[in-house]
Formats: structure tokens, sequence, C-alpha cells
């Protein structure tokens, strides 16, 4: 049998990213991967479908630092508590290093075994603030396994914290749903139009490198450039948008199906992120569907993609321009880039992730 969980990611039902999607993918529907008691908090409006198996924490207050993160983590910590029977599991999984959802689950339950799954944000954000470092040497030591989805990510845990304990360390990739990869929607062919149609898709937030993106956009000819983001996010972009004259097409914050589909209306996708990615599941969905991606070599989606993209310097608008051109105007670069992304995703499949973990809880209870 498998190892029952019990997890919580701390950000609010619908909330955009990476590691809400792999939260939903592994632990949540009516046949999870990973069955478990999964927890997000309650967003300020009342969701327009709440998924099967998902539990939904009306805790407010939710912050970085100072006595509000403690009376936060404390208020997480009653109400799991109150939720959970300690019996009924086997197994944490604490879904970052830190944040206020891994030091309420683990005081909660607090002789359970312990799997710290880390997603990158929390590297980020323990560098930057005081108590989410403090937060992540505490999940750190108490931890009986981390797992990380790519070696950058082992590496700069080990920047953040040189004492981690490395045999505690297990390198799991984070996946994709299967069926994208056996069913993927139909790409159509389409006419060459001379114009490369790009797409952003993500969170809009300063380490993904949207303003260096739209900075360098202005030196390439004959592209056009879609953003797919929240609503609130896009809406940020307006000054500079009008400060450096740059159109783009705005397709909203689209489900992903919707986004899957979105792929197949453009040329490439643009990663342009400034400093790390966990792994940058939205370039291997992507692929996937047989969208080639253009990205900046940063720690972690070097890790995922290698070779299989096309890598750039978004930071230099003169390179970028000449990549960009090179792109559109060398015979089967294109396909070429198309086939080696489909053999990339392949590797991925989100079964294998919820296996490997499965097997690692088993091995702690």
């Amino acid at each position: 049998m498998s190892p029952r969980v019990a997890t919580a990611l701390d950000l609010p039902f619908g909330s955009a990213g990476g590691s809400v999607e792999l939260f939903l993918d592994l632990y949540i529907g009516e046949n999870p991967l990973l069955p478990a008691r999964a927890f997000m908090l309650a967003p300020a409006a009342r969701p327009p479908r709440q998924p099967a198996g998902l539990e939904l924490l009306a805790v407010p207050g939710k912050c970085l630092s100072g006595p509000p993160f403690t009376v936060y983590i404390n208020a997480l910590r009653r109400e799991l508590a109150h939720r959970i029977d300690p019996t009924s599991v086997d197994v944490l999984h604490l879904q970052h290093l830190a944040f206020g959802g891994t030091p309420a689950l683990m005081r909660a339950l607090p002789t359970h075994p312990r799997i710290a799954l880390v997603h990158g944000t929390d590297l980020l954000f323990a560098e930057a603030h005081k108590d989410q470092h403090q937060v992540l040497q505490e999940a750190v030591r108490a931890a009986d396994a981390i797992v990380v989805p790519t070696g950058a990510m082992a590496d700069h845990l080990l920047k953040i914290v040189p004492t981690v304990n490395r045999r505690k360390i297990t390198k799991i990739p984070w996946g994709i749903p299967d069926h994208l990869l056996t069913a993927p929607p139909p790409r159509p062919s389409r006419r060459p139009t001379g114009h490369l149609r790009l797409l952003y898709a993500g969170r809009l937030t300063p380490e993904k490198g949207i303003e260096t993106l739209l900075r360098a956009i202005p030196t390439a000819q004959a592209v056009e450039l879609s953003i797919a983001a929240p609503r609130h996010q896009f809406h940020g972009l307006t000054p500079l948008l009008r400060l450096l004259k740059v159109h783009v097409r705005y397709l909203g914050w689209l489900t992903r199906p919707q986004l899957w589909k979105a792929f197949a209306d453009h040329d490439a996708l643009v990663m342009p992120s400034t400093t790390l990615e966990a792994m940058g599941l939205v370039v291997l969905e992507a692929q996937a569907c047989g969208l080639p991606v253009i990205y900046q070599p940063v720690p972690g989606l070097n890790d995922t993609l290698a070779a299989t993209g096309l890598a750039t310097d978004f930071t230099n608008p003169t390179t970028l321009a000449q990549d960009l051109n090179r792109l559109r105007s060398t015979p089967g670069l294109l396909p070429a880039l198309q086939a080696a992304g489909r053999t990339n995703a392949a590797r991925y499949p989100l079964s294998a992730t919820a296996a490997a973990l499965n097997d690692l809880g088993k091995q702690l209870t």
C-alpha cells in the first residue's frame, strides 16, 4: 500500500505557478497519483469549483517576517492539528523549505517522517528574508529526506546551508501529465509569414525576467509577442509598455488546457528567467505540445533543457535579435527543435515523479 500523505501548500487556491500545478497534479482529483490530505489556503473570493480532494484553510495573515509571521504559523498549525487525525497519516510532504506551511505542518504532526520538496522560490526567499532563512534551516534539520528536481537546486541549497546532510538529498525530477505526452493537442501546420510568434506564459514577478524581455523585443524584427499571465500582474506592466512603446497581445490567465491549445498558435515559448528555475515545468509542457523553447541558461533550466532548447541572452538585445533571426531564417531549425523538445519532454512523465515519491515514502515508514 502507498504511504498516506499529509501536505500543505500555503498559497490561496487559484494562485499561479508551477509549484501549484505540480501540487494539484500529484495530490488532487478523484483518483490522485498520491492519495493525501492536501491543504491550500482559501482564496479571498469563493472558488468557482473546488477540485475533489483539496481542503481549504480559512487562515488569514499570510506574511513573511516578524511577529505576524509567528502568529500566522501558529494559526495554521492549530487548524491543521484540528483537521488531521495523526493515526491516518504515514508521512508528511513539506512543500517548500520555507514559508508558513512547512513549520505549521511539522508542528501539527511532530512525530511523522518528513519529505521536504524544494520548489525554488523557497530558496530565493530564504536568501532575501531572515525569518525565511530560519524556517529553511529548521526544515533542513528536521527533514528525513530532501527532494530536489534538478542538480542546480541541490547546489543552490548547499550554497545557502553548507552544513546540510548531503545524504538526505534525493533528486526526483518533476513531471508533466502523462496524457500530454501520449496525446498532445493537435498542432496544425501553417504557412510561413516571416514573423515569429513568441509566447510568454507564467507569473510576471521580477525573477521571471519579463522587463528584460520587453526591453530587448524592440531590437528584434518581425516578432510578435503574446503574454499569458495573471491579469493584475499584466496590468502592472502598463507603464513599462507605454514607456517602451512595445505592443503585446494579452491572452489572459489561461487554464492549462487553454494554454496547451495556445501553444499551437505560436512558434516559440520564451523563458527569460534571471536567477534560477526549480525545473521549469511550462517548458516541458510546451515541448510536449511541439512548441520550441528559447531560454536564458540559468540554473534549473540548463538541467531541464540543455541543447533541446535554444539558449540565448535576453539581457543582450543584440544577441537576442541575432538568435531570433537565426530561428526565423535557418531552414530546418524550428522542426529540429520541435523534435528534440518532444524527445526531451518524454523523459519526464508525472507518473514517474509520483512513483519515486511513493517509493521514498515507503523507505521512511
